[in-house]
């Protein structure tokens, strides 16, 4: 299968200040990657450099093999990257329909597909974004990045701040995602415990440096490791 995404020695950060340094990764169609490490990090900040919304200093990105780094911000959207940012950033006075259907692209995530993964939309479709609650802004973010029809998915810490019920319909349906959907995702969580299941691969930052590189289980089964690099957080 043809790599999706490729990340080699990405340097990158805020104007002169660098934060991730020498990030190297590869996706391909399909794939599931958890993105680990303690507060500040980088990881936020790799999501934000792929999505074209931090400094890129060197290295090579690629995406279908061809230059990500070269592409706007606003054109990445249409390659088939969708973002679930920590923000949401969803339209407050715009109904859960309008927030849907605004984004609409065609492919196999539609409204009725949308509604049948998250029935608290359709029960809500017609309050306003402002309206809803904490758990229900982060399902219509993430359904709004669906609806974009992404190949790749990258979500942001979608479990903080949500009642643990919340959080578990939240695994369940992510699982739904990394396992069945055919995109490949990115997931960034603070507890690792709760998403190394999810996902087939794991990368740890420390200090914007990739320290771990591989296999989600073997990391999930080394408590060792896992309490050195991400220690309260990895609980």
């Amino acid at each position: 299968m043809s790599e999706l995404l490729a990340l080699e020695n990405v340097w990158a950060g805020y104007g002169e200040a660098i934060v991730l340094e020498g990030i190297s990764l590869s996706l391909k169609a399909g794939d599931s990657l958890s993105l680990l490490g303690r507060n500040g990090m980088g990881k936020s900040t790799l999501l934000s450099t792929l999505m074209g919304a931090t400094r890129f200093h060197k290295g090579a990105m690629r995406w279908q093999g061809k230059d990500l780094a070269a592409v706007k911000a606003h054109a990445r959207a249409h390659l088939g990257l969708g973002w679930v940012p920590q923000e949401r950033d969803i339209f407050p006075s715009l109904s859960v329909e309008e927030n849907l259907s605004v984004v609409q692209t065609k492919g196999h995530w539609n409204l009725q597909k949308i509604y049948a993964m998250f029935p608290r939309l359709q029960e809500r479709r017609a309050n306003m974004g402002n309206q809803l609650s904490g758990g229900e802004q982060q399902m219509l973010s993430i359904g709004r990045a669906l609806m974009l029809n992404p190949q790749l998915l990258l979500l942001d810490e979608p479990l903080e701040g949500l009642a643990p019920l919340i959080v578990q319909e939240l695994l369940s349906i992510i699982q739904q995602l990394t396992e069945e959907s055919g995109m490949a995702v990115i997931l960034v969580e603070q507890h690792a415990r709760q998403i190394l299941p999810l996902t087939q691969q794991a990368l740890v930052l420390e200090r914007g440096k990739g320290v771990y590189l591989g296999p989600a289980q073997k990391l999930l089964d080394d408590s060792t490791l896992l309490d050195s690099w991400l220690g309260v957080a990895a609980h």
